[in-house]
């Protein structure tokens, strides 16, 4: 019995202190210490191969993966220019901000064409407005930069004497960049082109576009977003009232103050169209983080799919195939809405820096996203930060704040002259400027 209770104590401690050793780990970097001083291409390309990719490989295609696994960081050689990097990076992730708070962090060279650090890289983490990248990218990949978001004035009957006899529909496009001005032009160029000075028909607003809900899924009660609808003026929903005085200004009279909301009849004709690029949509959202412009585009996303009264659930479904094409595991990760503000948002740090380098490695993405993203020091959410810095000038990235989250995601050009795509997401932290704080040394070490 006396050497039972001494084994017994012995275990213990075993336990606790292999417990405390795993709770340490957790805090370190995912980068192996045990790479060889040349590595073979395999132990960088390791990734795993989906079956379209391998229909590619049959095909003798060219396979662009973006997958950047963990099991690929290695432990740079001595007296490189990576391991002065890693070590840097290791004396900053040891701050004390990391004894209350969550950090997701990845850095992946795009010119080595392997990843350069990485920590908590696949962890769950909630990216705040960081995910207008991933509806950004996913919107360039599935509608293209020549897409059009588009409002269309459309008529029934016949025009006789000045009087419309049939109905003046609209249909939303869902463009939130649609103003007033641009209704007082289409009022007074439907009266001009097509004689039209009185409506005997009815106003119909055509709001099929999108799903019959008015806020995100996964928005607070007290977010001051929304509501959204398929027809909106400076991204408020308020274009009722103001195509009513658009049309009384261009002196049409309408029989009925009250619209209707239906589907346009086929047998309608368009007699005009206000429309807007996807880069004009794509600078405010990206550069002064706009979330009803994000979620307008993500919606833009779900109507892709030829589905009436698209929702969320098609906008994912799209963003789950490029997930899967990427090489990454869409079960892995919940995309809920297209501004980051729905609390049901999960990513990964190594998910967005695969979406990033998939972007720079389709110049039909890159040429779109790049002029999109806020630059560090003198335009967007990044103008007042990390001025003076190796980083001026020179971090393109996507900024993200929610209550007790930051994130920066984007592009940056080392010292080295290799272009480094990077993810930082701060979990938890009491205040922002704490994770700004954070992330801006990382940039501007990356910089130097």
């Amino acid at each position: 019995m006396k050497y039972t209770k001494y084994i017994l104590l012995l275990l213990i401690t075993v336990s606790c202190a292999s417990h405390k050793t795993v709770h340490h780990r957790s805090l370190q970097t995912d980068i192996r210490p045990d790479a060889p001083l040349e590595l073979p291409a395999t132990a960088v390309v390791e990734e795993k191969v989906t079956e379209e990719a391998a229909a590619m490989v049959q095909q003798n295609q060219p396979v662009v993966s973006a997958r950047p696994l963990i099991s690929q960081v290695y432990r740079a050689p001595q007296g490189t220019w990576q391991a002065s990097k890693q070590q840097a990076l290791d004396l900053l992730c040891q701050s004390s901000l990391f004894e209350t708070t969550q950090l997701g962090l990845y850095v992946y060279d795009l010119t080595d064409g392997q990843p350069l650090y990485a920590i908590n890289s696949a962890h769950r983490m909630r990216p705040a407005s960081c995910q207008k990248l991933v509806t950004a990218i996913t919107a360039l990949h599935f509608l293209s930069g020549n897409y059009q978001l588009r409002t269309d004035f459309r008529i029934t009957g016949n025009v006789t004497g000045g009087v419309l006899n049939g109905d003046l529909c609209i249909v939303g496009g869902m463009d939130p960049l649609v103003n007033a001005d641009e209704l007082l032009q289409a009022a007074a160029t439907i009266r001009q082109q097509q004689g039209i000075e009185s409506i005997a028909g009815n106003l119909i607003y055509d709001l099929s576009m999108r799903e019959d809900t008015p806020l995100g899924w996964g928005w607070c009660w007290d977010d001051d977003y929304g509501p959204l609808s398929a027809l909106l003026v400076d991204g408020k929903d308020s274009f009722e009232q103001n195509w009513l005085q658009a049309l009384s200004k261009a002196g049409i009279r309408v029989s009925s103050q009250v619209g209707q909301r239906a589907t346009a009849n086929k047998q309608s004709r368009s007699v005009y169209t206000i429309c807007h690029s996807i880069d004009e949509v794509l600078e405010p959202m990206m550069k002064n983080s706009d979330n009803i412009i994000a979620e307008c585009l993500f919606y833009q996303i779900a109507a892709s799919t030829g589905q009436k009264n698209a929702g969320h659930k098609q906008a994912t479904k799209c963003t789950e195939e490029l997930l899967r094409g990427i090489g990454l595991e869409p079960d892995q990760y919940k995309v809920a809405d297209g501004s980051g503000l729905s609390l049901y948002n999960y990513v990964s740090a190594e998910m967005l820096v695969a979406m990033l380098c998939y972007a720079w490695r389709t110049p039909t993405i890159r040429e779109h996203l790049l002029p999109s993203l806020p630059i560090a020091g003198f335009d967007g959410t990044l103008q007042k930060r990390m001025i003076g810095t190796e980083a001026e000038g020179n971090v393109r990235a996507k900024t993200g704040t929610v209550t007790g989250i930051v994130s920066l995601a984007g592009y940056l050009t080392a010292a080295n002259g290799h272009t480094l795509a990077f993810c930082i997401i701060n979990q938890g932290v009491s205040s922002s400027a704490m994770g700004r704080s954070f992330q801006d040394e990382i940039c501007q070490e990356l910089c130097r």
